[in-house]
């Protein structure tokens, strides 16, 4: 099994903008070991640390860390997508092996139109040239936009963070549901199954996320559907095992092959690990 989003950070790097005091359960140094000793007796032998900064500086510092720990499988780092020589940056960081994708903070962003600029065009053709997958970390607001952004660049493979973020919550379902459906029969982008549990109401049973999740299996199909965590931030209104737990509820009406794509098998094929 595979663990397609997790996260590992320190606090003294101090790159890391949204992770503030006010997040307590998560507002500590994750280290990779730290991610190891809670996820391997799960099952989980291999993973992708996915940035939590937009700085360079924390893409090399996970890549280091990828080369000191083999159960990181890949990296999904950040780039200065505007920057003038960032198709230079972007080949010089694809050097490294176990770079697999790169991750603009789009729902970070004033304008959620902000990744149409035909600007970002030579840095998305860059992507493409050296196969590194584009993490859309995004909300429903965002996703008409990633839909002309697939249509748009057909060779750029696409992945949706968290499904998008739905408002679980605030039972928050159109226009997700449709725009999410608009996404997966009309571009081959594919979507994490993670993140739900954090969207959704304090306190409340996990079970409150299955129609959301229904949805990502139900739209993007089990071919198109990968598995991750997003621990630590799943600590806000979670643990690992009980997503675990949850998500194989979820997917047990799968067959067997399916399922193991779902765990692991999808994020070795998208991610090439």
């Amino acid at each position: 099994m595979v663990d397609a989003h997790f996260h590992a950070w320190q606090l003294a790097r101090d790159d890391y903008g949204w992770l503030t005091p006010a997040l307590t359960p998560i507002y500590r140094d994750v280290s990779i070991q730290d991610w190891q000793a809670t996820a391997s007796p799960l099952g989980f032998k291999g993973g992708i640390v996915v940035q939590a900064a937009p700085t360079e500086r924390e893409t090399l510092f996970l890549l280091q860390q990828s080369d000191r720990h083999p159960s990181v499988l890949g990296v999904i780092g950040w780039v200065d997508l505007l920057a003038q020589d960032a198709p230079n940056r972007i080949r010089t960081l694809a050097r490294h092996p176990k770079l697999k994708g790169l991750r603009p903070m789009l729902q970070d962003l004033a304008d959620p139109a902000w990744i149409l600029q035909a600007a970002l065009a030579p840095a998305l053709r860059a992507m493409v040239a050296c196969g590194l997958v584009f993490d859309a970390l995004v909300k429903a607001a965002h996703l008409p936009h990633i839909l002309t952004l697939a249509q748009a660049h057909p060779d750029l493979q696409i992945v949706i963070d968290h499904a998008a973020k739905p408002n679980i919550a605030g039972g928050g379902w159109q226009p997700w549901a449709d725009r999410m459906a608009a996404i997966a029969t009309q571009t081959n982008a594919v979507c994490k199954l993670s993140g739900l549990l954090t969207e959704a109401a304090p306190g409340c049973e996990a079970s409150a996320v299955r129609p959301w999740a229904d949805h990502v299996l139900e739209t993007f199909g089990p071919d198109r559907v990968l598995w991750g965590s997003d621990w630590p931030v799943l600590e806000l209104n979670g643990h690992y095992a009980q997503w675990v737990q949850l998500t194989r509820q979820i997917i047990q009406t799968l067959s067997a092959t399916q399922q193991e794509s779902v765990m692991g098998g999808n994020a070795r094929r998208i991610y090439r690990l």
